[in-house]
């Protein structure tokens, strides 16, 4: 399993390298031509843009992955471990909560909008809801992992 996760979390670490070079690289060659030759080319705004999107959930997952978001102890600091493992218990399952509303709405909102083309990219605008989605399932299946390991230790009676 872990080599799995390690797969995984590598094959993200490459699809964000390669979207924020290539983002990256549209921009550069845009302003380049802009103030160079008095010139651009318009499809590298709306793709950046939709590059920028999935960057952000990519990078979303890694972080979540990696327990790199921000986390506020001052009240956690002062429990017990089992105090605080119980906790982890309510807050993740509020979160798995959120990824199933996020999961739902971004699948709807795929739907509705995989028919509506970009004006210049004629790329479906339904593709940056599929990002949100995608990211919403990954997150809950690292929050299942995760709260369940904490009820296992919380049943075993570990850390108190």
């Amino acid at each position: 399993m872990s080599s799995l996760s390690k797969f995984i979390t590598k094959l993200l670490e490459g699809f964000v390298v390669i979207i924020l070079s290539t983002m990256s690289c549209l921009v550069f060659l845009n302003v380049v031509l802009r103030y160079g030759f008095n010139s651009s080319i318009n499809i590298t705004e709306e793709v950046s843009r939709y590059l920028f999107v999935w960057l952000t959930f990519l990078g979303a997952i890694l972080a979540f992955s990696e327990n790199r978001h921000v986390n506020v102890t001052i009240f956690t600091a002062n429990l017990s471990k089992y105090q605080q493992k119980f906790l982890y218990l309510i807050t993740d399952g509020l979160m798995l909560l959120c990824c199933y509303l996020l999961i739902i709405g971004s699948w709807t909102q795929f739907q509705l909008n995989l028919n509506n083309l970009s004006p210049i990219s004629e790329i479906p605008t339904g593709i940056t809801y599929l990002a949100s989605f995608i990211a919403g399932i990954a997150i809950a299946i690292l929050l299942a992992v995760r709260l369940f390991s904490n009820a296992n230790m919380l049943i075993r009676g570990e850390n108190k």
